[in-house]
């Protein structure tokens, strides 16, 4: 599939997630077979006012490429004069959050607010269009209250307006992460928009982003929650994908995996907050293994680098 002139051989995608896709984490799922990434969601009012902490997080290296900076706001001068600003940055994409469902970015408007607002959301693609010359997309959802289907009149807005590729998760604003996701709106909008489509919802294995793309022939697959702890659900995918086997990571591969996220974590933010952040991530890659609880007890108590690195070798 393409993203205008970008090529994503197999449709692999990572979901950007606060607190989780971090510029050491999206470099980790690269090396296992994700073939494109996007930052955790960033304020575009706080770019036009000059958020140090902000560019911060639209931060990335040059292996991550292909990249999409994704801003999130209420209003069309806020999200195109930011996209205009973070050019300078490079990205290869500009994506616009319209589905993230947490309850502050509603109140304000933000988010998945904007579904209940084709017009709206067809005037910041527009906007942000006329601002730059790579690429933009935008993340959605099936609707936001509970049964219901306005990301469809929303996925009709952005296309013409000249939206290059749309994400649809299958879940409503109002369901959060919970119950199933509706692939019958991703397979609707597919069917009903020339420009790319990225499926996203309940991709937790190659089984779940094949049948995904058999039953809604989507042109791609964005993977969030299920790889958390599990960067290796890619090249699990990509192998499907290719026919070939699937070897999953041997002890030394799981716990260089880790040491090497945490180093690249340190190298950006810094010991003390690299170690408070690994702890999560640490408890993720730890899940389902022997002894995991006590471990994450003691894993919740680190205060080093050195100690972190002890505990992953005894693993």
């Amino acid at each position: 599939m393409k993203i205008r002139d970008l090529e994503i051989k197999n449709g692999l995608f990572l979901a950007p997630m606060a607190g989780v896709t971090d510029s050491a984490y999206r470099r980790i799922c690269k090396r296992n077979g994700v073939e494109f990434v996007t930052t955790e969601l960033i304020s575009g009012k706080a770019v036009c006012f000059g958020d140090k902490k902000t560019r911060t997080y639209a931060s990335f290296h040059e292996e991550e490429r292909p990249i999409a900076i994704q801003l999130f706001g209420s209003d069309s001068y806020h999200i195109a004069k930011a996209a205009s600003i973070i050019m300078d940055m490079k990205p290869d994409v500009i994506d616009i959050n319209m589905g993230c469902p947490v309850p502050k970015a509603v109140k304000s408007g933000e988010g998945s607010a904007l579904i209940k607002n084709p017009r709206l959301c067809g005037e910041i693609m527009e906007a942000v269009k006329k601002e730059v010359d790579v690429p933009v997309t935008a993340k959605i959802r099936r609707g936001f209250e509970k049964d219901t289907d306005g990301g469809f009149e929303v996925a009709l807005a952005l296309e013409a307006a000249g939206a290059d590729a749309i994400f649809v998760h299958g879940r409503t604003a109002a369901q959060m992460y919970s119950g199933k996701s509706d692939r019958a709106i991703i397979k609707k909008i597919k069917e009903n928009v020339k420009c790319p489509v990225i499926g996203n919802g309940d991709v937790s294995s190659a089984e779940d982003a094949i049948s995904m793309m058999n039953e809604t022939g989507c042109d791609g697959v964005m993977i969030g929650r299920a790889c958390m702890g599990n960067p290796w659900i890619f090249r699990q995918v990509k192998a499907a994908l290719s026919g070939e086997k699937y070897i999953p990571p041997s002890d030394e591969e799981f716990k260089n995996t880790i040491i090497t996220q945490i180093k690249m974590m340190i190298e950006n933010k810094g010991e003390y907050i690299a170690v408070r952040e690994a702890r999560k991530h640490l408890s993720w890659y730890t899940k389902g293994r022997y002894g995991s609880a006590s471990l994450r007890d003691e894993i919740n108590k680190v205060e080093s680098a050195e100690r972190i690195m002890e505990i992953i070798e005894r693993m």
